[in-house]
């Protein structure tokens, strides 16, 4: 709105407007710290409306006896806290982002459609007390909507071309930095140049950490390959992201780390001269990414206000569902899909917790290999105090989101 807004002034009234303004690094500062202000300011009102509302969490101790003792206190605590992340977060869309590019209609989409299963899903939480909401059927079948969406935009050009209405949503220009060698005599140094990539050929490069060219490019027949894998980091990343929203600040605390590092990417492959320097792609317009990230940075800084220990307000599937489908979604548009799953090495390790339970019950005997699962319970059981466990997975977070950010120069 503020780029329409400037662009307007300039053209129409001939007003000479800061540039400051349009730089991505700026918006960056500028959306997070207008998310933050608004999670910040909204909080008390919010949560005095969740209370009047009486949309408390319920704590099923028939399941897990222990654990409903241990969490006691936390019965008819506000949830569906996500709903002022959200809100957040779209505030500064609306303000800071450039609403003309497909990276900020992809993340608004996102949003919403993600916002509105995790919000049903509470909503059946909370007026039918004995459910555990959606099935998960139901939500795979629309996690798998949303992804199929995606990859058809890059993979079909006709569907591209659908989206571009008046010279908005036109699609991205993806550049890759190739190796080669001088044809000059006295020159035996490998150069760099770029070549364009079209939808399908970015689609269907998978990267790996430290590593500069793709370890597979898929072709042909195997590109459908791509949907599945879409598919299965959004849905993944937003269901280890609910799986880990268990303890007060856990989940919070561990999107800003997981976020902060995908900004980072996000802006630097927005620079030609950078890109090129670190050998990863120049994407045009990923800057919006980093602009959307840091909101998200902002919104859950501001939450982590409220929700950390004793938490006021819990995010719920609402925030849990919709934040980890975004960064999902990020880690696609930038092809750092398996970065993804090094910087969340906390959530993959929440998610295949459950796996390996739910395996190991069913497969060996009724054999279980933790505690409790997720496994931020599992040490609870052990007898770790809720808010060291919370900050330990920090740490752990802390330190991954290092090495993943290492690895775009070590390559």
């Amino acid at each position: 709105m503020i780029l329409i807004l400037i662009d307007y002034l300039k053209n129409s009234w001939q007003f000479a407007f800061p540039s400051v303004l349009t730089y991505y690094s700026t918006r960056m500062l500028l959306a997070a710290i207008t998310s933050l202000l608004l999670c910040l300011f909204l909080g008390p009102f919010f949560i005095k409306k969740l209370y009047e509302l009486k949309i408390g969490q319920t704590i099923r101790k028939e399941e897990c006896p222990l654990l409903g003792k241990l969490h006691e206190k936390k019965q008819n605590t506000p949830t569906m806290g996500g709903i002022l992340i959200l809100t957040s977060m779209l505030i500064s869309l609306f303000l800071w982002m450039d609403l003309t590019h497909i990276f900020t209609l992809i993340l608004l989409v996102t949003t919403l459609f993600l916002g509105l299963i995790g919000g049903r899903d509470d909503y059946l939480k909370l007026k039918y007390k004995n459910t555990k909401g959606m099935s998960a059927k139901h939500k795979l079948f629309f996690q798998l909507l949303l992804s199929s969406l995606i990859a058809s935009y890059f993979i079909f050009p006709s569907f591209a071309q659908s989206i571009e209405v008046n010279g908005w949503f036109p699609p991205p220009i993806i550049k890759e930095s190739i190796s080669f060698k001088a044809n000059l005599p006295s020159s035996g140094l490998a150069k760099e140049k770029k070549i364009d990539l079209n939808g399908k050929e970015y689609i269907s490069r998978i990267y790996f950490p430290f590593f500069k060219e793709p370890v597979l490019v898929l072709k042909g027949a195997s590109l459908f390959f791509a949907f599945f894998f879409i598919f299965f980091v959004i849905t993944g990343a937003s269901n280890a992201t609910n799986l880990t929203d268990g303890l007060d600040g856990l989940a919070a605390g561990c999107l800003i780390l997981i976020a902060s590092c995908l900004a980072v990417i996000a802006f630097v492959c927005n620079h030609t001269q950078i890109a090129a320097y670190l050998n990863i792609l120049y994407i045009e317009g990923s800057g919006e990414i980093a602009i959307y990230l840091s909101a998200l940075v902002g919104a859950c800084l501001g939450f982590l206000w409220y929700n950390g220990h004793p938490a006021q307000v819990f995010m719920g599937d609402t925030g849990s569902l919709t934040l980890g489908g975004i960064i999902g979604v990020c880690a696609v548009l930038l092809r750092k899909e398996f970065l993804l799953g090094l910087v969340g090495g906390v959530l993959v390790a929440e998610a295949l917790s459950v796996i390996i339970q739910v395996a190991s019950f069913r497969l060996c005997n009724k054999k279980r290999v933790f505690l409790c699962t997720p496994i931020h319970h599992h040490f609870e059981y052990l007898g770790w105090p809720e808010t060291k466990v919370v900050l330990r997975f920090w740490i752990i977070g802390l330190l991954l989101a290092i090495i993943g950010l290492a690895s775009i120069k070590f390559q």
